[in-house]
């Protein structure tokens, strides 16, 4: 089973909560010129050399150099990720995130370029391969959306990973309550949704589709769950059961508390509109939360 820690968390506490699961420095090198005078004989002026042209850098050239990391850091987990990585600059951004990564073997990842490492990304995660949508690139480094946290990003360097194509959005709207399915930048289905209660509400920001797991109790209508990157933003306003959960986005028994603030920070739709993001959205695909959206997108 998928997520089996994740699973037995749900197990212990969706149904008690009664409320729904909750759940990316360039160097720059400075060349100075240097000037030689050269005395002429006497009574002619003074002839001076003008100085020898100095080629300019190569971006290569001026890539920071990964530091070695030890053996002994953290692997980033199910469990919250290590703290010390730095806030996405993009948490906000609606735009599409094209591209997954997923590490090939125990990748370092780095809080900037050339900067220190904290932890190691494994290829798996509880059993599931890891794609994680890459935000920013710099020559020699590439970023990723960090899972196990809300709105941070890890610098990887070159190797030991491999890329594919993302196609696929979700984008989430607080006030409306509206969950949007984006492909190729279109939007293909909204469904309107229930979110986080006050003070557990779902996490604004950049995150991903972590995998998925089979439903630990009759109250999410028989349909597999979708585990997100994120976590709660006040792990200790959950209830004791669900301690250590990740956002999910899911389904409900009932469609009643559609459009309302009720889950424990989770996203719940239709049985049906989970259905079909299973069959069609892929682990590594954004999610992005916001409070509202400039233009609304089209409803189912």
């Amino acid at each position: 089973m998928l997520f089996d820690r994740l699973t037995s968390r749900w197990t212990l506490g969706w149904l008690g909560a009664a409320v729904g699961v909750p759940l990316l420095l360039v160097t720059g090198l400075l060349v100075g010129w240097a000037l030689t005078g050269t005395p002429a004989p006497a009574a002619a002026p003074v002839a001076t050399t003008p100085p020898s042209p100095t080629a300019s850098p190569t971006p290569e050239d001026s890539v920071p150099p990964a530091a070695p990391a030890p053996d002994d850091l953290p692997v980033v987990t199910y469990d919250p990720a290590p703290g010390g990585f730095p806030a996405d600059p993009g948490t906000g951004d609606t735009r599409p995130l094209t591209t997954g990564l997923t590490p090939t073997r125990a990748v370092a990842a780095y809080d900037a370029p050339g900067g220190r490492p904290l932890a190691f990304l494994a290829p798996t995660i509880s059993g599931v391969t890891l794609t994680m949508p890459i935000v920013d690139r710099r020559v020699g480094w590439t970023a990723v959306l960090l899972p196990s946290a809300n709105r941070r990003i890890a610098w990887l360097p070159a190797g030991g990973w491999s890329t594919t194509a993302l196609a696929d959005q979700i984008v989430v709207e607080r006030r409306s309550h509206r969950l949007t399915w984006y492909r190729d930048g279109r939007a293909v289905q909204s469904w309107e949704v229930s979110l986080g209660m006050p003070g557990q509400s779902t996490p604004l920001g950049r995150t991903f589709i972590l995998g998925r797991t089979p439903p630990p109790q009759s109250v999410y209508g028989g349909v597999d769950i979708f585990a997100l990157g994120a976590i709660p933003d006040d792990p200790d306003a959950v209830p004791t059961g669900l301690r250590g959960a990740h956002i999910g986005l899911h389904s409900w028994y009932t469609d009643d508390p559609l459009g309302k603030d009720v889950t424990n920070g989770c996203i719940r739709l239709t049985r049906s509109g989970q259905r079909k993001l299973l069959a069609e959205v892929p682990p590594g695909t954004s999610v992005v939360v916001v409070d509202q959206l400039t233009t609304t997108p089209p409803a189912a």
